[in-house]
């Protein structure tokens, strides 16, 4: 299948639910902390004083960028309710909303940002709540791609951090202190034993900020002028929600940015998923659903205080894979001390004294990673034709909008400043290309039907009916039937225990509400590809089945000769887990004989 048990990640030393020694969660927290809180103050300064605030108003707006990200990524982290991941994501302000909030800023104040930020948290909320119904357009596919885009779309930036020093710096002082911070780190990295080259980070800065100190670029100007404690609660502009003539006509773009955020986020969760276990469990969709329901909590948060909306930060994905630490500990201590920055600005100096080209030589090492990753996401979906079409275009597209070689002159100004960010508009194409794919692809035949074995006699009828319109060959057609029945034969098993509770309850209250099935099947290519839609149950059969592939019992269960029998008729089985659905897609590949659709 898609992934084999035998695989095992010896790079993972903590798992999400393993715990490392507080001292090393603490400085690997703090490690974190330092590449990222740098970037939330700063998006939050560039979008206020471009719209020409008061530094009040933007002391006032750091201030909460960082509680509201401190806070929401300790939800993340812990999932509490509909709400996190339960994995390691860092939340912090957006920058794909630094147009979209400029505008709202000049056009109505802190009131229209306020507005326009909370409703795009509400359409995260239906988004997040709704994910399956979008399963086949916010696909795997899309969310590699829009992280293979955030590497090229930050990178620029990264880069020009190197060229950020004091006045008067001569420019080789950032080029000597990046590339002594490079070294450093790739030295501990590359060849660091055990625990040590998880270090390796924190070296490369220390070693940065030694150069720095003796290339006479390091400074404490900031650091020494800001207090000990401190709230600018007399900055906040307060809560006034304006639902005037600008609301509606900047609401469409406040949401094309969201659901651009949430597909990164979408691939963030992914992402942190595939890096967090030392055996390659398959994607469950309801700690993606739970990522985009906590990304919203955070939006709603930032328009109650009139800042700047925030997003999962790719990073965490990186530094996951780099240090192997995936422990929750590490996560809820980087959203606390988050939150303590917020009302410490004087050790909020302290990480923003680090020179820019030593955060930008760490951050080049970190997000270097974020490419291959999405990549990985990509080939692990499943490559055909379609998909390498969507992939190839969008990234490029992406590319020739984030250095200008596709002209934009004539569009709005708003889709103008959308589309000049990379993983904006190739998000937006891999998203339209797979929409489109979708819908003028070929049809689906679908039937609906209670999740039992007693329907199986009707899915039988219908796929019947399904090979001879499409031409299937007898033993074709014998194996997607098999291929069906085994599957229907796991589901009930998965659903069973939770089915007979809903049944026992109902007949309490003499309205039986059995469980329903929604099955479709479609030709694609050279195969036959069946989607069983049903109620959530337990378990998942795309991991049963790969411990079934490793793990050859003498003496199986019932479950486990359906695992064995649908492993071999199938040629690959994604089994995507949501909040209150399961969504199991087949393939049956066609035997000799068989026509090509």
């Amino acid at each position: 299948m898609d992934s084999s048990p035998s695989q095992v990640v010896d790079s993972v030393r903590y798992e999400p639910d393993e715990n490392p020694p507080r001292s090393l969660a603490i400085a690997l927290a703090l490690q974190f902390s330092a590449l990222v809180v740098g970037a939330i103050v700063l998006t939050v300064a560039i979008v206020f004083r471009a719209a020409g605030m008061d530094e009040g108003y933007v002391a006032w707006g750091a201030f909460a960028a960082l509680l509201i990200s401190g806070a929401v990524t300790i939800v993340q982290v812990l999932r509490v309710g509909p709400f996190g991941a339960g994995y390691i994501l860092c939340m912090g302000t957006s920058g794909a909303f630094i147009a979209v909030s400029v505008a709202a800023l000049q056009q109505g104040g802190a009131g229209l940002l306020a507005s326009l930020v909370i409703g795009s948290s509400v359409f995260q909320f239906i988004l997040a709540r709704r994910l399956s119904l979008l399963r086949r357009i916010l696909t795997p596919t899309v969310g590699g791609t829009v992280i293979m885009l955030i590497s090229v779309t930050v990178m620029p930036l990264l880069f020009d951090f190197l060229d950020d020093l004091p006045e008067g710096s001569p420019l080789l002082t950032g080029q000597v202190t990046a590339l002594v911070t490079l070294v450093v780190t790739f030295i501990v990295v590359l060849l660091g034993k055990g625990p040590v080259r998880l270090f390796g980070p924190i070296a490369g800065i220390i070693a940065g900020c030694i150069a720095s100190w003796f290339l006479d670029i390091l400074r404490f100007e900031a650091l020494f002028a800001a207090s000990w404690i401190g709230v600018p609660v007399a900055s906040w502009p307060g809560l006034s929600l304006d639902f005037g003539p600008a609301f509606w006509v900047l609401l469409p773009g406040f949401t094309l940015v969201t659901l651009v955020g949430a597909i990164e986020t979408i691939g963030d969760a992914v992402g942190i998923q595939r890096v967090s276990w030392r055996k390659p469990r398959a994607t469950d969709y309801r700690a993606v659903q739970g990522a985009v329901t906590a990304d919203g909590l955070g939006n709603l948060l930032s328009g109650l205080l009139s800042t700047v909306p925030n997003t999962t930060y790719s990073s965490s994905v990186s530094v996951t894979e780099v240090t192997g630490i995936a422990s929750r500990r590490v996560g809820v201590w980087i959203g606390a001390i988050f939150c303590a920055l917020a009302f410490l600005p004087k050790f909020t100096q302290v990480l923003l004294a680090i020179p820019q080209p030593v955060i930008g030589a760490y951050a080049i090492a970190i997000i270097s990673l974020l490419f291959m990753l999405g990549t990985r996401i990509v080939v692990q979906d499943g490559m055909d034709y379609r998909k390498a079409t969507i992939v190839g275009f969008s990234f490029w597209f992406g590319v020739g909008c984030q250095y200008g070689q596709i002209p934009l002159d004539g569009l709005p100004s708003v889709l103008q400043e959308l589309l000049s960010n990379g993983m904006t508009a190739g998000g937006m194409a891999a998203l339209g290309l797979t929409a489109f794919g979708e819908l003028a692809g070929r049809k689906r035949a679908r039937m609906r039907t209670p999740l039992a074995m007693e329907a199986l006699p009707r899915i039988q009828r219908f796929l019947e009916d399904f090979g001879r319109r499409g031409k299937l060959s007898d033993e074709t057609a014998r194996r997607v039937a098999l291929a069906a029945e085994e599957t229907l034969l796991l589901l009930v098993s998965n659903t069973e225990g939770d089915s007979d509770g809903a049944s026992d309850a109902a007949a309490e209250d003499g309205a039986p509400a059995p469980r329903r099935l929604l099955l479709t099947a479609r030709r694609d290519g050279s195969s036959t590809e069946l989607e069983f839609l049903a109620a959530g149950g337990e378990g998942n059969i795309e991991d049963h089945m790969a411990v079934i592939g490793a793990q050859m019992d003498p003496d199986p269960v019932s479950d486990e000769f359906s695992l064995r029998i649908l492993r071999h008729l199938a040629a690959s089985v994604q089994h995507h887990k949501y909040a209150d659905t399961d969504v199991v897609t087949v393939r049956v590949a066609d035997l000799a004989g068989t026509p090509s659709a």
